[in-house]
C-alpha cells in the first residue's frame, strides 16, 4: 500500500491550476496552426493568426489564455493499492483556491445557482473519480469555461436513431451554438451508459489528445464524418465563416440499457485546456 498525503495533493492541484490557464497543450496549438495553413478565407486567416499570438502571449508572459478561467473540474485516477492520508475533497478545494489565488485568476463559482454569491475562491471543484490498477494517483485539470458549457446538450435518442440519429443531433447542437463557444471548437460526445454517464462521457472526451481516435472502427468513422459534417456548416472561426469550425469530434462510448441511446454533446472552444501530473 503507497501512501499519499493530502497536502501534496493540494500542491499539484495549485501547479495544474496555474499550468493549464496560462498553457495550451501542444496538440491543440498545433492542430490550430495547421488549421490556419489549410484556411483560405481572408477573414478566417485573420482570426486564427489573433488565436495563435493569443496563446504564444499567454505562454511567454505567463498571463491566462481566457479571461473566464473556468470551473476547476479535476478528473482523478486512483491506483486501488493508495492510500490517500487526510480529507482527499478537502486537499483539492485548497489547491484550486491557492491556484486561482497566487496565480491570479478569475473566480466565477457562486455558491448557489439561484442565490449567486460568488464562493471568492472558485471553490468547489467538480471532482470526478476513477479507481485503477497499481499505486499511482493521477491528476489532471481541465478548467471549463462557461461560454461553450452553455451550449452542450444531451438527448435520450431511441435506439432505432442509430448513428443517424447521433450525427443529426450532434450537428445541430453546434449549428444552433454559432458563434456562442467561441470557435473553432473541439467537440465530446458521449454515447451510452445512463443520463449522468454520457454527459461525463462527453466531457472526458475533450481532455483526449486532438486526431486521437476512438478503438473502435465505426465509432472512428463516425467522428470523421461528424468533423466533416460540422466544418462543412461555414461557421468558421469566431463564427465569421470559414473552413474551420471544429478543430476535433472525439467519442466515448460505454454500455447501456437496451431502451435506450443517450448522447450527449460537451462543446469546447478553441482554448481547449488541460494539465495532467502522476504522483
Amino acid at each position: 500500500m503507497r501512501i499519499i498525503e493530502a497536502e501534496r495533493i493540494t500542491e499539484s492541484v495549485k501547479r495544474l491550476c496555474i499550468k493549464a490557464n496560462r498553457e495550451l497543450p501542444e496538440d491543440v496549438r498545433a492542430c490550430l496552426r495547421s488549421c490556419r495553413s489549410a484556411e483560405s478565407w481572408p477573414l478566417a486567416q485573420d482570426i486564427l493568426d489573433k488565436v495563435i499570438a493569443n496563446f504564444e502571449l499567454a505562454a511567454s508572459r505567463q498571463v491566462p489564455i481566457c479571461q473566464d478561467t473556468g470551473m476547476a473540474c479535476v478528473f482523478l485516477e486512483i491506483g486501488g493499492e493508495v492510500h490517500i492520508q487526510g480529507d482527499l475533497s478537502a486537499a483539492i478545494d485548497e489547491g484550486v483556491r491557492q491556484g486561482y489565488r497566487d496565480g491570479y485568476l478569475r473566480k466565477s463559482v457562486v455558491a448557489d445557482p439561484l442565490n449567486r454569491v460568488n464562493t471568492g475562491d472558485n471553490t468547489p471543484a467538480m471532482v470526478y473519480l476513477d479507481v485503477v490498477k497499481g499505486d499511482r494517483l493521477g491528476i489532471t485539470l481541465a478548467p471549463k469555461g462557461f461560454g461553450s458549457e452553455n451550449m452542450s446538450q444531451i438527448k435520450m435518442l431511441r435506439p432505432s436513431d442509430g448513428a443517424g440519429g447521433i450525427m443529426d443531433f450532434v450537428v445541430s447542437v453546434v449549428e444552433a451554438a454559432g458563434s456562442n463557444p467561441c470557435p473553432p471548437l473541439v467537440v465530446g460526445v458521449g454515447i451510452g451508459g445512463t443520463f449522468d454517464k454520457a454527459a461525463l462521457l462527453a466531457k472526458k472526451a475533450l481532455l483526449r489528445p486532438i486526431g486521437g481516435r476512438h478503438a473502435t472502427a465505426c465509432y472512428r468513422d463516425l467522428e470523421q464524418t461528424l468533423l466533416a459534417k460540422i466544418n462543412a456548416l461555414g461557421i468558421g472561426p469566431q463564427g465569421f465563416g470559414g473552413a474551420v469550425t471544429a478543430l476535433s469530434v472525439a467519442i466515448e462510448t460505454m454500455p447501456t440499457h437496451i431502451a435506450g441511446l443517450p448522447c450527449a454533446v460537451n462543446i469546447n472552444c478553441h482554448v481547449t485546456r488541460h494539465a495532467r501530473e502522476d504522483l
